[in-house]
C-alpha cells in the first residue's frame, strides 16, 4: 500500500490557518504524517514570525517534515544578510518592504516598527536584533526541492525540458508562465504553490496547491497516494480530479 504524503500550500505568516491545516493532517494520518510545505511562509499575512517559530521547531523536534524555500523566503534572507540585498527576479521599483509584497508585515510580526520615513538600514539593524538567530538559520538552510516517488514538490514549479539537476533556482522559486502554460506530462506529477489561485487545481501534469491564504482566503493542506490527490477540508478528504 502507498504511504500518503502531505503538502500545505503557500502559508504567508497565517499561523491560525496553518494550525488548523496540520490539525486536518494529523486527523486523517496520525502525528507522524509526512508533510511537505511548499514555502512562502514570511510576508502579508498577521504572524510570520509565529509561522516560522512553529516550522523551525517542528523540524528540530525530528518532526517527519520537509519545509521547501519560496521567493517570499528568499527575499526575507536576503534582507537579514549583513548587507541586505534586493532579489534580482523582483519587478523593476519593487523590493522586499514594498507595500504589495509584504516585508513590513512579516517585521512588524517581530515587533519593528515601520514608518514612512524609517530608513532602511535602521530597519535593517533592528530587524538584526528582532529575528532570533535560529529563524535566520532556518531560512538559510531550506531545500528548493524535494522529490518522492511519483512527486516532485517546489515551491514555484520547474523549466519544462530542463533535467532536474540542472534547474536553476530561480525557476524553482519564481517561474510561472513557462511553467504553467505547459501541458506536457513531467517526469513526476509537480506539485507546487507560488501563484495563487481561488481554489486548488489539478491540471494532470501539475498541482496547484496555493489558494490564496496570503490574501485572506482558505490554506489548502492536500494528501498524495502515489498520484492520487485529495484536498483535506473539515469533513475529510475531498477528491481532486485532473481538470
Amino acid at each position: 500500500m502507498t504511504q500518503p504524503i502531505y503538502a500545505i500550500g503557500d502559508i504567508h505568516g497565517q499561523l491560525e490557518m496553518l494550525e488548523q491545516a496540520l490539525a486536518r493532517v494529523e486527523a486523517d494520518g496520525g502525528p507522524e504524517a509526512r508533510v511537505v510545505f511548499l514555502g512562502d511562509y514570511v510576508d502579508r499575512g498577521p504572524d510570520s514570525r509565529g509561522v516560522i517559530e512553529l516550522l523551525s521547531q517542528g523540524l528540530a523536534a525530528g518532526r517527519n517534515w520537509v519545509c521547501l524555500l519560496g521567493n517570499h523566503d528568499r527575499m526575507f534572507s536576503m534582507f537579514m544578510e549583513d548587507y541586505p540585498r534586493n532579489d534580482a527576479r523582483l519587478l523593476v521599483g519593487y523590493h522586499w518592504l514594498h507595500e504589495r509584497i509584504g516585508g513590513i508585515e512579516t517585521l512588524q510580526s517581530y515587533g519593528t516598527e515601520v514608518t514612512e520615513n524609517t530608513r532602511i538600514y535602521e530597519l535593517h539593524a533592528e530587524a538584526l536584533k528582532a529575528v532570533p538567530e535560529h529563524h535566520s538559520r532556518f531560512l538559510q538552510t531550506l531545500p528548493d526541492y524535494h522529490q518522492e516517488g511519483e512527486l516532485l514538490f517546489v515551491h514555484a514549479g520547474i523549466r519544462p525540458g530542463v533535467a532536474l539537476e540542472d534547474q536553476s533556482q530561480d525557476d524553482k522559486i519564481w517561474i510561472r508562465q513557462e511553467f504553467l502554460n505547459d501541458q506536457r506530462a513531467h517526469p513526476w506529477l509537480v506539485v507546487h504553490g507560488h501563484t495563487q489561485i481561488p481554489a486548488p487545481e489539478h491540471r494532470g501534469n501539475r498541482v496547484n496547491l496555493d489558494s490564496g491564504a496570503g490574501f485572506g482566503r482558505d490554506l489548502t493542506a492536500a494528501v498524495f497516494e502515489g498520484q492520487t490527490c485529495w484536498t483535506l477540508t473539515a469533513e475529510g478528504r475531498k477528491p481532486l480530479m485532473p481538470t
